[in-house]
């Protein structure tokens, strides 16, 4: 689809007029009117606040010319997973698991890699083939190539073991020591949980970021822990496998 008719498209979703558009974006409504007849197109700092406004990455708004791959993972990047910056505009170049919250997740490529292997391996790709795919392609994607350049991400790691540090400090019965927090997006963790008062409620937001990992329980059993944070929380919960029969273990702010 051309951006005229993207544009178009959208803004009818949307309820709007060419005026409110306009408005919102801080041109004319001429402006808008030129976009729609496919006599001029938007430039890159409104094309920006189309996106942000409309939900979708500059790439749809312009029809879609190119295939967005994350340049961490290499994953095929939709608009729904694709990362965003602290202030809410789309960063194409990542995908939300890599890059959350300005804050790259991944400052080690075999971390990555395990991640990875676990969400791809299947009954026609083997671990060992998965991950010798990934061996081979991460190496060439823009991040890996200019990690010194980005500054090794020391700042976040600084911050993961401080979280971790926490965590171990809470000194849950039957949880393991935690060693690793990986990235985890809201809508994949985001389990529902029954208060002492019957009331059910979620804690997290589906389209954000945590830290967290799984770790199975000292006493054996079918039952795992789960650990999730961030910047503002830590949530630890135990629950069977896939997530079934979710119980919470402890809320705790920071």
């Amino acid at each position: 689809m051309d951006t005229k008719d993207m544009i178009l498209e959208l803004r009818t979703k949307m309820g709007l007029s060419q005026d409110e558009l306009a408005e919102k974006v801080f041109v004319t409504r001429q402006a808008v009117s030129r976009w729609e007849n496919g006599e001029t197109t938007p430039n890159i700092e409104t094309l920006k606040l189309l996106s942000k406004l409309f939900d979708v990455s500059i790439n749809t708004l312009l029809g879609s010319p190119r295939q967005l791959i994350c340049q961490c993972c290499g994953m095929p990047l939709a608009d729904g997973d694709i990362s965003r910056e602290p202030d809410g505009f789309f960063n194409e170049e990542y995908c939300k698991w890599c890059y959350a919250d300005g804050e790259y997740m991944y400052s080690n490529m075999d971390d990555l890699i395990d991640v990875c292997v676990k969400n791809m391996a299947n009954g026609e790709y083997s671990e060992e083939k998965v991950r010798s795919y990934l061996r081979q392609t991460l190496p060439k994607l823009d991040y890996w190539k200019r990690y010194k350049e980005l500054g090794g991400n020391r700042a976040f790691e600084k911050f993961k073991k401080t979280l971790i540090d926490e965590i171990n400090a809470l000194n849950i019965e039957g949880m393991p020591m935690l060693t690793k927090l990986n990235a985890l997006v809201g809508s994949y963790v985001n389990l529902e949980y029954r208060l002492p008062n019957g009331r059910m409620v979620k804690f997290l937001d589906d389209n954000a970021t945590y830290l967290g990992n799984q770790l199975e329980c000292e006493f054996g059993g079918d039952r795992c822990f789960g650990v999730l944070a961030n910047m503002d929380f830590i949530l630890v919960s135990t629950y069977e496998e896939n997530g079934v029969d979710p119980e919470l273990v402890i809320y705790k702010k920071r």
